[in-house]
């Protein structure tokens, strides 16, 4: 009896220590990524994965770097690269959430930066991807601020392109902001993005 008490307060001991370096090594991965130290961010994210290779987290940020670093790319080959990076470990964090609405989103803005690239090249097949996976999103969390707002978003993009009235999906970025302000996670480090981003939007909302 002893012993089993003794292996399980060491037991205890290890884990707080390694759940101690996963939230420094997140931490300081966010440090970097701040300071716009892209490279080096999803370097360290990289190595957290390979500790913490059952979380879906550092995956899903790796993802989202290389995501945001691929916009305004003009080189087809460095662009392949930096969304095939992306999808790449976007693919390993579903594998471990399935049906997670936050790597629904990702996929899609991996999409996006496809179509920001070449539209008329990625844009019709990619489109309805991206439709299918806001609404497969909101089917599973419709009280998500970044499903929320990345939907509606989306929305407004498309109707923009096709010459539609905006308006009524303003509403829809209203709703997010609200959901912004009442929406917790439990669990450390769970994407918190996308507040800003809703209020400049609702801002131009304003000026149509």
């Amino acid at each position: 009896m002893k012993k089993a008490i003794v292996l399980l307060a060491m037991f205890i001991v290890a884990s707080a220590a390694a759940q101690d370096q996963y939230t420094k090594g997140m931490q300081k991965a966010f440090q970097l990524w701040k300071a716009q130290k892209n490279v080096e961010a999803s370097n360290l994210f990289e190595r957290i994965a390979t500790a913490e290779d059952d979380n879906w987290l550092p995956y899903y940020y790796i993802a989202q770097i290389n995501t945001f670093a691929s916009f305004g790319i003009k080189d087809e080959k460095q662009l392949e690269q930096q969304l095939g990076k992306a999808k790449e470990f976007l693919d390993i964090a579903k594998r471990l959430s399935p049906d997670n609405p936050e790597l629904l989103v990702q996929e899609a803005m991996i999409n996006t930066a496809w179509m920001a690239y070449d539209g008329a090249t990625y844009g019709p097949a990619l489109a309805i991807k991206n439709t299918q996976l806001y609404t497969k999103a909101m089917a599973l969390a419709p009280a998500n601020p970044r499903v929320v707002f990345s939907k509606a978003e989306w929305d407004m993009g498309s109707a923009r392109y096709f010459g539609k009235d905006v308006t009524p999906y303003c509403q829809d970025i209203d709703k997010a902001l609200e959901l912004f302000a009442t929406f917790k996670s439990d669990i450390p480090f769970y994407p918190s993005w996308g507040k800003e981003r809703a209020e400049e939007v609702a801002a131009q909302c304003k000026t149509e």
